[in-house]
């Protein structure tokens, strides 16, 4: 019986509900709105906010209707519930596009009943309703579903006044960071009349750091917004303050930004203020503030390249007359340099308040016809003395490289530049900030900041002693083994210190005389004057393992992903700075750090140019070709941009090498040789028919029998591209087709077969060879596959007949001797016992193409 009574029981509710439903259903889409909206209920109500789109699908048709979904909307928008309003709040976005679809029939939907929602609920006093109305308005913005006055007028007076110092500290930090991620949106001119004062006055906040750490974590799209002007004349002041913030969240979000701020300041403020800063942050006590600053220092010494490195590119070459790249900062010493800014009061630290006094020198507008190259130069000094006949063959006047010729005149006025720059007063303070933290040298954080000011006093011995070298007597610079000007001695001596005429060095010599060279000679082969020489010494010192335990362990990799940036700032006349820790990170243990190079040595290469990437990058990418598979696969995927950057000699020793790809590691990383496949079919214009023939074509049917049916198909491309390639060579092309019958269209295997059928389909898709040279080779032996006893290859074959070769004229034609072969095999693919093989004999599916057809076939392939 209690099992009876509760079957009634059941039964009635059942009966309930569906009398439920069929009342709902028999409501109108306003009145079953009208019913659930005032509900107790709050998952009802819910329920109404998530419906309220499809509602409004539902009466679109009527104005008045549309309407007054969007009043319900609004009185809904009052609910005390904040899990209604935030759902109500995530369907904003959806109904505003909604009503921007139909503007016509409801024109002010948006800016009349949804706007003013949103932007009551950036007060709401629920966390969650609040972050909710911020990505929604994000949306809108980014749609553009907001008219720009409703978002001046409405929307940024409310954010900037949750951001007082009345409001409380999670309303003042979500504000700001919505202000931060909106500028880019409204502009310049909005952000500079109503955002920008209250952002510098936010970043000044002393009693939340907070609000600090979130300007300073969007400093840098501020300032690309505002621009350059504003950013040094109100933001700058702002960030140098923020670099010596207490709190190390903040310093270490300057850090972060740092690129984007230098992208936004001038060329003298980048190198007289920004450098200096920088480096105070790679010094900073905390590790994390350093570990960020290492990983973005690569990038603030790539926003050093510009004008600099596009100046002056060339240089006449003494010996032949012609013309080679140069970057003008060739001229090292030449320019004036600029008054240190002391960062101690700008908040930048005391330790590196005038590290980079000496190093910060640029070309003016009024130097730069100093810079300019030789030969755009009015020659005002006398001609070279002639090189006696005894000297004609001295090993020093044959192997040395052509030096520049200086002016006279323009030597004294370097000296009168140089003399007064001699920074005795700031070697010694830097003794003493060393001797100073010795006694701590047991702290790693210590060490580190010693290590920065030891590079910085070495940076800055090595200018003085570039100034001794402007300052010396001309006597002392006299040389016995020429008879040379003395400005040419002069130029000597600045291009043996690390001048940008290293490009013409001949490799052999080069490695022989750095290896003579005293530790000072080689610290003094790092000079150079595109960027300032201690953010160079300190990009050098990533790949020094005392780094890798007191600032990160991934500091080399950062170090790796970021020199092509670096080297294209410093140029190619510069390599010899770069070449040593581009050799150590090339050997680096850690095989991330090789696969990051190997990934982008095709870069460096383009920057490089052919005669250094022959003489430093060949035998690293050799290296790399035998690494993990890890490593291989970067320089596989950009195996055609590295050779074709070579010289033809050097490109054709890698066709023997090749077949190496074939070898990896795991045998079923058929990606691989997937990328191989794809990479010979670009290899092929680099190399002549006979070499295609030779080396390429083994490789491409070896790779067409592999095992995996997506690396086949890539590989019938390939065979395609060689038929084209060697339609220039008749002999070579019939020996080609002749074998291509031979391995496939006679095959044991059907998937062979099937392959050859779809080669020809390419060619003659992809216009391969004539079609004449196809109905002579190709067209007998395909048509023979009509009595292959697997459908599938029949398949192929019909698609083949029907949607490619029928579709020219040449063989529906009288003149075609095959064209009786062609309408017989037709005629008895139509009647074949396989439907699919009747299917596509018999008709053309105009939705059928080639890709798909192939790939179709592919999953029965595998």
């Amino acid at each position: 019986m209690a099992d009876l009574s509760l079957l009634q029981d059941s039964q009635e509710d059942t009966d309930g509900l569906l009398d439920f439903v069929s009342q709902d259903e028999m409501l109108t889409p306003l009145g079953r709105l009208d019913k659930y909206i005032s509900s107790e209920n709050i998952f009802n109500r819910q329920m109404v906010a998530r419906s309220l789109l499809d509602t409004l699908r539902a009466v679109s048709e009527d104005e008045h209707e549309c309407v007054s979904v969007l009043e319900r909307i609004d009185r809904l928008a009052e609910d005390s519930e904040p899990t209604v309003r935030a759902e109500l709040m995530e369907q904003i976005p959806h109904i505003a596009i909604f009503c921007q679809e139909h503007r016509p029939s409801i024109p002010f939907a948006f800016s009349k009943y949804l706007l003013p929602i949103v932007v009551r609920y950036l007060s709401d006093q629920n966390n969650l309703v609040r972050k909710t109305s911020q990505a929604a308005l994000l949306v809108l913005l980014e749609q553009e579903l907001m008219e720009r006055g409703d978002v001046e007028s409405l929307v940024c007076p409310v954010l900037v006044d949750l951001t007082a110092p009345d409001s409380s500290d999670d309303v003042k930090t979500e504000a700001m960071a919505i202000i931060c991620k909106m500028a880019p949106m409204v502009g310049k001119d909005v952000t500079e009349r109503l955002f920008l004062p209250r952002f510098c006055e936010m970043c000044c906040d002393c009693r939340m750091f907070h609000v600090r750490k979130v300007c300073a974590a969007n400093f840098g799209d501020m300032c690309s917004v505002v621009g350059g002007e504003a950013t040094e004349e109100l933001l700058l002041p702002r960030f140098f303050q923020l670099c010596s913030d207490n709190v190390w969240g903040v310093r270490k979000a300057c850090a972060e930004c740092f690129m984007s701020v230098s992208s936004a300041s001038s060329p003298e403020v980048r190198r007289s203020r920004l450098s200096s800063l920088f480096i105070s942050l790679i010094s900073d006590p905390s590790r994390w503030v350093r570990q960020a600053a290492f990983q973005s220092l690569g990038q603030f010494i790539s926003t050093f390249a510009g004008r600099s490195s596009n100046s002056g590119q060339f240089f006449r070459d003494e010996w032949s007359g012609t013309q080679t790249h140069r970057s003008s900062a060739d001229a090292d010493g030449v320019c004036p340099a600029q008054d240190s800014v002391d960062v101690a009061e700008e908040g930048g630290g005391e330790q590196t308040a005038e590290v980079l006094s000496t190093d910060e020198s640029c070309c003016t507008d009024s130097d730069s016809q100093k810079c300019l190259p030789e030969q755009t130069q009015p020659s005002s000094h006398p001609p070279a003395q002639e090189i006696p006949e005894h000297e004609l063959f001295n090993s020093f006047q044959y192997w040395r490289t052509p030096v520049p010729r200086i002016d006279p005149e323009l030597e004294l006025e370097l000296e009168e530049v140089r003399r007064p720059s001699a920074p005795a007063l700031d070697r010694k303070q830097l003794q003493e900030l060393i001797e100073n933290l010795e006694p701590h040298i047991d702290d790693p954080d210590v060490k580190a900041q010693v290590d920065v000011l030891t590079a910085a006093l070495r940076a800055t011995a090595l200018d003085s002693g570039l100034e001794e070298a402007f300052l010396e007597p001309r006597a002392a610079r006299s040389n016995p083994f020429s008879s040379q000007q003395p400005s040419e001695h002069l130029s000597a001596d600045i291009q043996r210190r690390g001048s940008s005429l290293h490009l013409t060095c001949d490799d052999d010599d080069s490695d022989v005389s750095d290896s003579s060279l005293s530790a000072e000679d080689q610290q003094k082969s790092k000079q150079q004057d595109v960027v300032p020489q201690a953010l160079l010494e300190q990009y050098l010192s990533m790949t020094d393992p005392s780094r890798a335990q007191t600032v990160d362990m991934e500091i080399a990799r950062h170090c790796a992903f970021s020199l092509p940036g670096v080297a294209l700032t410093l140029g190619r006349q510069n390599w010899h700075c770069l070449r040593d820790t581009y050799e150590t990170l090339a050997s680096d243990m850690q095989w991330k750090v090789r696969r990051t190079l190997a990934f982008s040595i095709h870069e460096l290469a383009l920057i490089l140019g052919d005669q250094l990437t022959a003489a430093h990058l060949v035998p690293i990418f050799n290296s790399f070709l035998k690494d993990l598979d890890e490593v291989r696969i970067g320089v596989l995927k950009h195996l055609y941009d590295f050779l074709k950057l070579l010289h033809q000699d050097t490109r054709r020793k890698y066709l023997y090498q090749l077949q190496e790809f074939l070898v990896t590691d795991n045998s079923r990383n058929w990606r691989f040789r997937s990328e191989l496949a794809e990479q010979l079919v670009l290899l092929l214009e680099l190399y002549s028919a006979q070499d295609v023939h030779d080396y390429l074509r083994p490789l491409a049917l070896c790779l067409c029998s592999d095992r995996v049916s997506s690396v086949r198909w890539t590989s019938y491309r390939l065979v395609s591209e060689i038929i084209r390639k060697l339609s220039s060579c008749s002999s070579l092309l019939v020996s080609f087709l002749g074998e291509l019958v031979e391995k496939f269209c006679h095959s044991q295997k059907w998937s062979g077969r099937q392959a050859f059928a779809f080669v020809c389909q390419l060619s003659i898709e992809e216009e391969c060879l004539s079609l004449e040279q196809f109905s002579e080779h190709l067209l007998p032996p395909l048509l023979q596959l009509a009595s292959d006893p697997v459908p599938n290859v029949r398949v192929l074959l019909a698609k083949t007949l029907r949607q490619t070769l029928l579709e020219r004229e040449y063989f529906v034609s009288s003149v075609n001797g095959q064209q009786e072969a062609l309408e017989h095999t037709l005629i008895s693919l139509q009647t074949d016992v396989d439907k699919d093989v009747k299917y596509f004999a018999s008709v053309h599916p105009s939705s059928t193409r080639l890709n798909e057809d192939a790939m179709s076939t592919t999953s029965s392939t595998y």
